[in-house]
C-alpha cells in the first residue's frame, strides 16, 4: 500500500472515535428536552415531573 492510502485509512478509522469523544461530557438527561404536564414542573433532584404546590 502507498503512504497516501495508509494515511487515508487511518484518518477514516480515527475520526468516528474523535467525534464520539466530543459528546461524552453530556448525559442523556442533560441533552433531552423535558416537557411536564400542566400543573407539574421538572424536579432536577428526582429527575421526574412533580406537582406544583399551592400555598
Amino acid at each position: 500500500m502507498t503512504l497516501k492510502t495508509l494515511a487515508t485509512a487511518l484518518t477514516i478509522a480515527v475520526l468516528p472515535g474523535l467525534a464520539a469523544a466530543m459528546c461524552s461530557g453530556k448525559t442523556a438527561v442533560e441533552q433531552q428536552a423535558m416537557n411536564c404536564a400542566d400543573g407539574t414542573m421538572w424536579d432536577q433532584a428526582s429527575s421526574t415531573c412533580v406537582p406544583l404546590s399551592t400555598s
